[in-house]
């Protein structure tokens, strides 16, 4: 493996790339991608300069909501591979150098988990029930307990048929039907979970992820939320809601953390957590709970200068009192790959990524997409790599309907078509569908465009212009420059209107122009990499690293 900082866990620094796993590698010829097609690319993501990987859920799972609706929390998914083949994966990944992250969705359940299944087969007697949230409907029964809505569209309820075959109860999911919301104050869900968490610790895994975390708790008693119809889900948004970042939800983490903390080797627990607020996510990684969180508020930051740097500043200064490390992300498997973003008008995220389709200019957003990229690397602490965007990756904005999966675009009735366009299977080679993702005759479970021909890792392995070759020195050279290396404290610099600039440390710079005027470069230090060619002066839309001594 490589050589660690004994004076610093890794993860405090560490590049982590996101693998959302029946989009990267088949490695079997189904179309789908799984943990052997993972195993084979290691050397890539090597040679790319990660230091971890977080796969997605791998479990058994209908696939109602691309994986995060489990049957079963401690097997893999047969279609994906088998608990021998993520053992192995376990041992390539350390030998090559590389720790291995799983998700763990701790939320909800699939409504084919057992539990689920007998919930409903033993109607409202069930003891099952009680590790959900059944109840009786308003107005006679007719109506959702609440006013509670999913954040997949709709209301976050559903009516069942019991065994007798009468309409009976309803049962609470804040995500699609198909996966019913755990209830956190029952002593088995939390037993559960808990021997779920050992279970993935003692095969080895360096850290787990939690999803959803923020929605662990409820209120007693299930009170009206004050959701307006056709409200969205915007949790970034809301204050003292009854079913989202309740105060109770720490308990939970706190006793994770206490599991987590008997194991040696550093495990790291991160979770998703969209809250009101770097303030309010600070609570979730306080020296007693989860280690690290995933930064919203950067990622849905739009291109301004302004904004990007209050995402910044508002993180590290919530941060810095709770001793955490920040992270920082661009793009993720809920969110429109920030390549399009970036060229559109509008070129914040919207909420779980679905913005409605708007006109984009895919090499403006390109260059962009280049410069976030060096200043993402660039600032202290952590960040996380969504796959492809290495590879400049867009949007795909033209799927046919027909091989939409994502829940929202059923849940809105056809209106929002959802996250299936960020999860694209990769191109590795060739000029032509599958590009190397599956075997040459086999459809990938969601199409490529050919477009993308040019975009293939192999296409652009050996081009020192290239995205991927971008990407690659960047994380060599965060490795070793001063500054970036030993995690320097960061310092801005004034110059001027729409320009980001700063230091780390004493020997290095970034500047990131977002304004509409070059910027000189002269007497700022001698550039080591730039987002785009530049000659003496930082064109717009542009970064540069420097060495300043």
């Amino acid at each position: 493996m490589r050589a660690c900082d004994d004076r610093r866990p890794w993860w405090r620094t560490a590049v982590v790339y996101e693998v959302y796993l029946r989009s990267f590698a088949d490695s079997d010829g189904d179309g789908v991608g799984d943990v052997n097609g993972l195993r084979s690319r290691l050397p890539y993501l090597a040679d790319l300069g990660v230091d971890a990987l977080w796969v997605t859920p791998w479990y058994p799972s209908p696939m109602a909501d691309g994986g995060y609706d489990v049957s079963d929390h401690r097997d893999i998914d047969p279609r994906l591979g088998t608990l021998a083949d993520v053992d192995s994966l376990l041992a390539e990944a350390h030998d090559a150098g590389l720790r291995l992250m799983v998700d763990l969705v701790a939320n909800h359940t699939s409504a084919e988990h057992p539990w689920f299944r007998a919930a409903l087969a033993g109607g409202r007697g069930a003891p099952e029930r009680a590790r959900y949230f059944f109840r009786d409907g308003r107005d006679g029964g007719d109506r959702p307990p609440n006013d509670w809505i999913s954040a997949f569209g709709g209301p976050a309820w559903t009516r069942v048929r019991e065994p007798d075959g009468s309409m009976g109860q309803w049962y609470l999911h804040l995500f699609a039907p198909e996966q019913p919301d755990l209830d956190w104050d029952d002593p088995v869900v939390q037993e559960e979970f808990d021997g779920t968490v050992r279970f993935w610790l003692d095969r080895g895994v360096d850290g787990i992820r939690v999803d959803a975390a923020p929605a662990l708790a409820k209120v007693p008693g299930l009170p009206d939320a004050g959701h307006a119809p056709g409200a969205l889900f915007e949790s970034a948004r809301w204050v003292d809601n009854p079913h989202w970042d309740r105060d109770e939800v720490h308990d939970v983490f706190r006793r994770w953390r206490s599991i987590s903390d008997g194991y040696d080797g550093d495990r790291v627990f991160v979770s998703e957590a969209v809250v009101a607020g770097p303030e309010r996510l600070a609570r979730y990684v306080r020296p007693d709970e989860l280690h690290t969180s995933f930064n919203f508020d950067y990622l849905r930051a739009a291109w301004d200068a302004d904004g990007l740097r209050a995402a910044i500043d508002g993180t590290l200064s919530a941060l810095a009192p709770v001793g955490a490390p920040p992270t920082w992300v661009l793009s993720s498997h809920d969110e429109t790959r920030h390549v399009t973003r970036f060229g559109r008008a509008a070129s914040g995220a919207a909420t779980m990524g679905f913005d409605a389709a708007a006109p984009t200019d895919l090499v403006l957003g390109l260059r962009r997409a280049r410069a976030a990229a060096l200043l993402t690397l660039a600032l202290p602490g952590g960040a996380y790599l969504y796959q492809g965007e290495e590879l400049g990756l867009p949007e795909v904005e033209d799927l046919p309907e027909e091989v939409l999966q994502d829940p929202t675009w059923e849940r809105s009735g056809h209106t929002a078509r959802g996250r299936d366009g960020c999860r694209v299977p990769l191109p590795w080679s060739g000029d032509r569908p599958p590009f190397g993702f599956t075997a040459d005759d086999v459809r990938p479970w969601l199409p490529q465009p050919e477009s993308w021909r040019d975009l293939t890792v192999a296409a652009q392995r050996d081009d020192p212009a290239s995205t991927l070759s971008l990407y690659r020195r960047a994380l060599r050279l965060r490795r070793t420059l001063p500054g970036l290396a030993d995690d320097a404290p960061l310092t801005w610099c004034d110059l001027g209107e729409g320009v980001l600039a700063f230091d780390r440390g004493r020997r290095f710079r970034c500047i990131v122009n977002l304004s509409d005027r070059p910027v000189a470069l002269a007497g700022q230090g001698g550039p080591v990499l730039t987002s785009s060619p530049v000659a003496a002066d930082l064109p717009t839309d542009t970064a540069a690293w420097l060495r300043t001594d």
